[in-house]
């Protein structure tokens, strides 16, 4: 009955589907918005002190115009030559003007290592490649906007050298690449010469070398025209035979996966995985279900308090061994089918590899026969290649050397000294630093808030859940039976108790327990003040301290916990002599007692159900206390026992998986989990929460007395609020 009330409530529940909203990432950042504050100022005043600490930089630039060594007159018939550009041409420019000939020579003409060494207090003048590396860090190369025009920039901590050296940098690369292209032509052409010759020769030797192959191995004409051998039979032949292998070492490897995954796992892990490796088993299915609905059966004639020796229960055991053989019997055939499978595929394999072998050796056999040829063709016609392509690349080199060509470099703009510094630029660096700061801190309050599985939303509770919140409470709520009905805070229970109405299926279940996952989540205030609640409506509501380990209830009252629940369930008192009343009218409080450590797991005894069963006639609702129910058996047994369950979640304490756990546990058992009751609600800082419990504190708020106003009704009626506690009986 229990657990057909738990399913009941779970069909009648779906969680909407949610999707992320604007509003959701601005909660984020309201919330983490320490972290971001934090980061952002960070970085926004790391930024700003290096900036000014960094020494300032002029910059000077020379503007110059590089063209492609053209000649003047086209000799190679080409009428694309002119009017299409290398892409590459500029970027290789680019190189040219930081490489180390021409930064060798700036170097040397500036005799920048003399004043370096001075400048940055050497004893001596610094090395070549030390005031290289210097130069190239100094100096900056860019193409203007889509023109041949180059400007070089300059930076250094004093102007006048900024410009004395972007002008020598552009003199210099003019003077290097009109002098280098001759010498460097002249001496290619030379080179050319040499390797044409021994090119020719070579043609000559292996041009022999072929003629006596052909003869000697009886190569037929037609046979000869093409560079490598036919395909053979025997190559055709290995080919299939490596797709065949191919096919079933990958069937093998499936069946030995399977059969070994499958052979490991328990007798449980093989049968939830082996309807879904080997499907199709229909009978393996069946037995499966049957098998279920037995294990189902028995469960619940167990639950109906029907011993061992009950003709109902031996008769379903007997039926339940009889299904587990034979899905055991099926099992092992099954892995045994498996087995043999493997086993075929290994021969298969096996036999694959060997006629593969096989074809192999025949068709190397044949080739080795005929490739010394083929290798000896190949070679000559790369080497003819190789001759022709040389020889015309010789003609074109020398006619273009004859031909002549105007300047390729010329000076478009020169250097002039800035007297204004141009790093560190402080605007964009600060207004970076601030921009980079903020996104920082964004980025860090997002993967922090990713990093949080706790729960955060009602959303998140009703989807990963699957139940309806019921109630939210907000933060640093007291006892409502100190505050009085007209508390802000009792608004939240008023709610939280018509819910629980509204979702209770019969008017008769008037038993009720609170449970969490963890430690802390507020389960006792939360009961009580919810007890409270219903008192204030005229029920008569009695509350249970079943917390036996760690019983609170007693200190919100400030009444001894000296005899209590585990008196009675003792038999050592009466309920009339555990129960005790409140300051509030129709509530009365039964404490925990004393927990001799001998009588641990009491509240599962008859006693403790029979109270239960005397508790719903006597009052209208009873509430019990619980400890946590993923750490003690206590919270489960009541979640049992009692009518109704609540489950209370602390806002952003404990993660998903712990609070989902807590309520499979409740399921479990048979609890009727009517739903959740989110706490410790930080509504000043999440408005998600503002129309569940923040409207309703500002609406009562502005009813409340002044403390001039309690201090003058104190004063005139003399009585001032204090909780009287007294035995009912």
């Amino acid at each position: 009955m229990e657990a057909n009330r738990t399913d009941d409530n779970s069909k009648a529940f779906t969680a909407p589907e949610t999707k992320l909203h604007f509003l959701d990432y601005w909660r984020i950042i309201r919330i983490r918005k320490t972290v971001i504050l934090t980061v952002f100022l960070l970085v926004a005043l790391t930024t700003t002190v290096v900036t000014f600490l960094l020494p300032p930089s002029y910059s000077s630039m020379v503007k110059i115009s590089i063209e492609q060594d053209l000649p003047d007159v086209d000799s190679r018939d080409r009428g694309v030559y002119r009017s299409t550009p290398d892409p590459f041409f500029i970027q290789t420019e680019f190189q040219r003007i930081q490489s180390k000939p021409v930064l060798y020579k700036v170097i040397e003409d500036l005799k920048l290592q003399e004043e370096w060494g001075r400048k940055y207090k050497q004893p001596t003048a610094i090395s070549r490649d030390r005031a290289y590396q210097i130069l190239k860090g100094s100096i900056n190369v860019e193409q203007s906007h889509n023109t041949t025009l180059v400007e070089i920039h300059a930076y250094s901590d004093d102007k006048d050298d900024a410009a004395k050296i972007a002008n020598k940098v552009a003199d210099v690369y003019k003077e290097v690449r009109g002098a280098a292209r001759a010498e460097l032509v002249e001496n290619g052409i030379n080179v050319l010469n040499n390797e044409l010759r021994k090119l020719g020769d070579a043609v000559t030797n292996q041009q022999e070398k072929v003629n006596h192959l052909r003869n000697e191995l009886k190569i037929n004409d037609y046979e000869a025209a093409a560079n490598q051998p036919t395909p053979s039979l025997d190559q055709e032949v290995v080919r299939q035979f490596n797709v065949s292998l191919r096919d079933a070492e990958r069937n093998f490897s499936i069946a030995t996966n399977l059969y070994g995954g499958l052979a490991a796992l328990s007798r449980e892990e093989l049968k939830k995985a082996a309807p879904l490796a080997v499907p199709g088993d229909s009978g393996l299915t069946e037995l499966l279900s049957q098998e279920n609905a037995a294990e189902q059966r028995l469960d619940n004639l167990i639950a109906g308090a029907l011993g061992a020796e009950h003709p109902d229960v031996k008769q379903v055991t007997k039926v339940l061994e009889t299904i587990r053989k034979q899905v055991d019997d099926r099992l092992t055939g099954m892995l045994i089918g498996l087995k043999i499978r493997m086993q075929t595929e290994q021969a298969n394999m096996d036999y694959y590899r060997t006629q593969l072998a096989q074809a192999r050796e025949r068709d190397l056999q044949q080739y080795a026969i005929t490739r010394p040829y083929y290798e000896a063709k190949d070679d000559l016609m790369q080497r003819k290649f190789e001759r022709d392509k040389l020889a015309l690349n010789l003609r074109a080199t020398e006619i273009d050397l004859r031909t002549p060509r105007a300047g390729s470099v010329q000076l478009i703009e020169k250097a002039e000294a800035n007297p204004n510094p141009v790093r560190p630029n402080k605007k964009l660096n600060i207004g970076l630093g601030l921009g980079i700061g903020l996104l920082i801190g964004i980025g860090l309050a997002f993967f922090i808030e990713y990093l949080d599985t706790s729960v955060k939303t009602i959303d998140d509770v009703e989807r990963a859940l699957q139940a309806p919140v019921l109630g939210v409470i907000p933060q640093n709520v007291g006892l409502l039976i100190d505050e009085g009905p007209d508390s802000p805070h009792a608004e939240a229970y008023r709610v939280l108790r018509t819910n629980v109405l509204f979702s209770r299926k019969d008017p008769k279940l008037n038993t009720l327990t609170i449970v969490s996952g963890g430690a802390g989540e507020g389960k006792s205030t939360t009961i009580f003040n919810l007890a409270t609640v219903f008192a204030q409506n005229g029920q008569r509501v009695l509350v249970v301290d079943s917390d036996l380990r760690r019983p609170s209830l007693h200190k919100f009252l400030r009444i001894s916990n000296s005899i209590g629940l585990t008196n009675f369930l003792l038999k050592q008192n009466t309920l009339e002599e555990v129960i005790q009343t409140s300051s509030q009218p129709n509530l009365d409080f039964l404490p925990s007692g004393r927990l001799p450590s001998s009588s641990l797991g009491i509240l599962s005894s008859m006693q403790m159900k029979e109270m239960i069963r005397d508790l719903k006639r006597r009052y209208d609702f009873v509430f019990f206390d619980s400890p946590p129910i993923m750490g003690v058996s206590d919270a489960s047994i009541l979640a049992s026992e009692v009518d109704m369950v609540l489950q209370v979640i602390q806002y952003r304490r404990y993660p998903q998986p712990m609070t989902i756990r807590a309520k499979q546990m409740v399921e479990k058992v048979g609890g009727n989990l009517l739903g959740i009751v989110l706490n410790n609600i930080n509504v000043s800082q999440d408005e998600n929460y503002y129309y569940y419990s923040g409207y309703y504190y500002d609406y009562y708020s502005k009813g409340e007395y002044t403390d001039r106003e309690k201090k003058e009704i104190a004063a005139t009626t003399g009585k001032d609020a204090k909780v009287e506690i007294k035995s009912k009986f």
